[in-house]
């Protein structure tokens, strides 16, 4: 069974932008479980861990749906004119888009955590049908006002003065924007002290995460709802959770719910 080519939809967010969203979906055996993939801040549905989810669908007869944020990977934008709730938008059009016929499955990586459990909130709200399960890796839950609380005295100044904050990237990379009009947006969006959840939840997380330190799960599942909540903590795992092993313990989470 091949994934299906790269399909591209014409996305028109709650601000008026229209951006051209770039997806891939695998479709389950038999309306078995479908996998959807919700991707990290700066990264793509071709990167490593979105294309090991999809080879691990393929020989499990499972579905994998994925797709790239607007100004991510293949769908057009600028990336410095994205927000959490333009993103959380296009998941959600894409998610109709592609009408999976049996179990949903929500798979968050990073930010992508953030984004699933705000649109588990919507579909339960607007009365649509809801994940069967979360699976979540380095939940970047309330991620805007993590990174501002983080921030250092001048780049909370730059992004009053000029709107923009370059940050260096951790990964070798150039420096990369944080606007503030992403961190104002997403302050429309924290969690409080209830995060809405009725399906099993299951996070794994680093220890030696530099990026989203690992007590900031611990917070959220003291926050879910849900009773059925496992938080798995790899003591010598940083923030990619891409290595051999930490794979092999996502398929193992994940084989849970096939």
């Amino acid at each position: 069974m091949n994934s299906q080519k790269l399909q591209l939809l014409p996305v028109a967010t709650a601000d008026g932008i229209i951006s051209s969203i770039a997806w891939r979906f695998r479709k389950a055996e038999e309306n078995r479980t479908t996998f959807v993939w919700f991707s990290g801040f700066r990264s793509q549905m071709d990167g490593e861990k979105a294309t090991a989810l999809d080879a691990w669908a393929a020989a499990n007869g499972v579905g994998c749906l994925r797709f790239d944020y607007s100004g991510h990977g293949q769908s057009d934008g600028a990336f410095e004119d994205g927000t959490i709730s333009r993103w959380l938008d296009e998941a959600d059009a894409i998610l109709g888009a592609a009408a999976i016929a049996g179990p949903a499955v929500f798979v968050g990586s990073s930010m992508g955590g953030w984004i699933s459990l705000l649109l588990a909130r919507r579909l339960a709200e607007t009365g649509r049908a809801t994940p069967a399960a979360l699976v979540l890796i380095a939940p970047a839950w309330n991620m805007t006002r993590l990174m501002l609380d983080r921030f250092p005295a001048e780049a909370k100044a730059a992004l009053e003065r000029d709107g923009v904050f370059l940050r260096p990237s951790t990964y070798g990379a150039e420096p990369y924007s944080i606007t503030k009009t992403l961190v104002d947006d997403g302050e429309r969006h924290l969690f409080g002290e209830t995060v809405s959840v009725a399906a099993p939840v299951r996070i794994v997380h680093g220890q030696r995460d530099a990026d989203i330190p690992w007590r900031h799960s611990l917070t959220l599942i003291e926050r879910i709802s849900a009773s059925d909540v496992r938080l798995t903590l790899v003591k010598d795992a940083e923030h990619r959770l891409s290595r051999p092993q930490d794979l092999a313990l996502l398929f193992a989470t994940l084989a849970e719910f096939i």
